[in-house]
């Protein structure tokens, strides 16, 4: 329903539908986006490589003869047998076993450090461009400051000060990792505040919230969705190079970062212990970015894959 003008309302009123303007609510444009997604032989395989990573992680564990945790001391440093599918290190520990618990606890830090860098980024960005003033200044000035921070020194002290806690892990990654993304949506978000929809909901006295949360995020629907895809690859990566100088997760705990630190100085003796967790970190971080760029591609109109979905 369209927003009209009242006799004798003070200024100019711009009409308004809110309906058109939320195009994720849109059930055709949802089919359009798949089909433009599918065209795009990459991404559909990088989705089945993560759905594949993702099933490996969580069910992977019931096919594996030892814990993560147990020894077999009848076999340090053994190649891969029937027994121990991928090998042993050199406490006994099976490299299966610790591969799915690595890949599980690697991908609960991505996927968590993700979403919550992405949902911070979005209420700040979005924030800082619909207030402006001097909300806008100080905001941009923290950002521009923290982009300038030594973050990976900061992070490994703090996560070494606190003994490699995943836990705590997410959170320093998260509060150093969302001012890049902040500032694309902030961009993005100066145009926004400018839309007829939002000054139409001002006029009707919707609080600034509201309008942030209901108006202007919901409109940064692919910028949001692409940087959550992209976020999990650039958290893989960092989680990884901390766990593998000895400042993220920390033993008894192990990631895949963890592996590579400890199959780093055996790679031409024992490679296996190297292999397998490099091999599972490739595949993560090839298959997101094959989603990624898919997303990207399906979601923006001006591409080639874009285009051509639109014309069918």
């Amino acid at each position: 329903m369209a927003t009209e003008l009242t006799a004798g309302a003070p200024g100019r009123l711009p009409t308004a539908t809110p309906a058109t303007h939320k195009e994720g609510h849109n059930p055709g444009l949802a089919r359009l986006y798949l089909r433009r997604f599918l065209r795009n032989r990459l991404a559909v395989v990088g989705v089945v490589i993560f759905v594949a990573l993702v099933l490996f992680s969580v069910f992977g564990g019931l096919f594996a003869a030892y814990a993560y945790s147990d020894a077999d001391f009848a076999a340090l440093t053994q190649a891969p047998s029937a027994t121990h599918w991928f090998g042993t290190n050199q406490g006994g520990n099976d490299i299966y076993a610790s591969a799915v618990h690595g890949l599980r606890r690697s991908l609960a830090i991505a996927v968590s450090v993700s979403v919550l860098t992405v949902v911070t980024a979005a209420v700040i960005g979005s924030g800082a461009a619909y207030f402006g003033g001097r909300v806008e200044k100080a905001t941009l000035a923290v950002i521009h400051f923290l982009l300038i921070v030594p973050s990976f020194l900061i992070l490994a002290l703090v996560s070494n000060r606190l003994a490699g806690d995943w836990r705590i892990l997410i959170v320093v990654l998260t509060l150093f990792g969302w001012m890049p993304t902040a500032r694309v949506i902030w961009s993005v978000s100066t145009s926004l505040r400018e839309r007829d929809y939002v000054t139409a909901a001002e006029f009707m006295g919707v609080a600034p919230l509201r309008i942030i949360l209901r108006h202007i995020i919901p409109n940064l629907g692919s910028l949001l969705i692409v940087n959550l895809t992209l976020g999990v690859v650039a958290t893989v990566l960092s989680e990884t190079a901390l766990s593998f100088l000895g400042f993220g997760v920390q033993t008894p705990d192990v990631s895949l970062g963890t592996m590579l630190a400890d199959g780093a100085s055996t790679v031409t003796s024992a490679p296996w212990l190297f292999a397998f967790p490099a091999g599972l970190v490739v595949l993560l971080t090839v298959s997101m970015t094959f989603v990624g760029d898919g997303l990207r591609d399906a979601l923006d109109p001006a591409s080639v894959t874009g285009a051509a979905g639109g014309r069918r």
